[in-house]
């Protein structure tokens, strides 16, 4: 299996991804923003794309379906809750589904409401987890819930993203890890994991930045360290009338973000 992580440099530093059979060199798109930088790239290789998913509706996960599936004749896949906000879909996704990719590679389909409720992540399980987690999970954040929610965010996250095997591989939408983590370092100040891996990423491009995972995660994205008492006293001088449970923690953090 193929996973090329493909950056847009466009102001949203979004990353398109590429999920390729060695086999066949069939190809999945996720996400496609500039259509012709896809296309150039999957001719180069050679790969053929049959597949295009959007992780959910926003503009800028969706905006080169049409070029791409009339250059290939891909067929599109969505989330059952994008209908009326996604056009041209051939497959509507649920929980549970399962693309498959050549004759290699099976994904499922995890449905993560809360950036907006027409939100679905990738999941490859092992060997070798990787997940496509769109706006969903960032590498050291979480996705804005301006269009969604955050509790239920906060849900997805508890409930399904804390439980994937920590050497799960995380490919986010964007390429946002280094403001991230200086928003990490300012809710938990004395994280040393945090400030080297600050310092490491400050010297890395969006073409060459590292690939985070579940287990790097847990040690420097606040949004899981949810029982960390430096997270917890600090967003207390900001809300004193915040609950100590995970959910408020967690709502609270992101609103914080929010603002940051």
């Amino acid at each position: 299996m193929i996973v090329k992580r493909l950056y847009m440099n466009n102001p949203l530093r979004n990353y398109n991804y590429f999920i390729v059979c060695e086999k066949t060199n069939e190809a999945m798109l996720i996400d496609p923003f500039d259509a012709a930088v896809c296309l150039e790239m999957a001719q180069e290789k050679q790969w053929s794309i049959t597949k295009v998913v959007n992780t959910h509706e926003h503009l800028d996960h969706t905006l080169g379906n049409q070029a791409v599936i009339e250059a290939t004749g891909a067929e599109l896949y969505a989330h059952h809750n994008g209908q009326g906000k996604i056009d041209g879909v051939n497959h509507w996704l649920k929980a549970n589904d399962k693309i498959n990719i050549g004759e290699s590679i099976e994904l499922k389909v995890l449905d993560t409401p809360g950036h907006t409720f027409a939100h679905l992540c990738l999941f490859k399980e092992a060997p070798d987890p990787i997940l496509i987690c769109g706006d969903t999970l960032f590498n050291a954040g979480a996705g804005n819930c301006y269009s969604g929610d955050a509790e239920k965010l906060y849900d997805t996250f508890s409930t399904q993203l804390n439980l994937l095997p920590d050497d799960t591989k995380v490919y986010p939408g964007h390429d946002y890890i280094e403001n991230n983590l200086e928003f990490s370092l300012d809710r938990e100040p004395e994280n040393q994991y945090t400030k080297d891996l600050l310092n490491k990423v400050n010297k890395n491009t969006p073409e060459t930045q590292i690939v985070t995972t579940m287990a790097i995660e847990k040690e420097m994205n606040p949004f899981f360290r949810l029982d960390n008492l430096q997270i917890i006293s600090l967003l207390k001088m900001e809300f004193p009338d915040m609950n100590d449970t995970d959910k408020d923690i967690f709502v609270h953090l992101r609103k914080l973000r929010d603002k940051w």
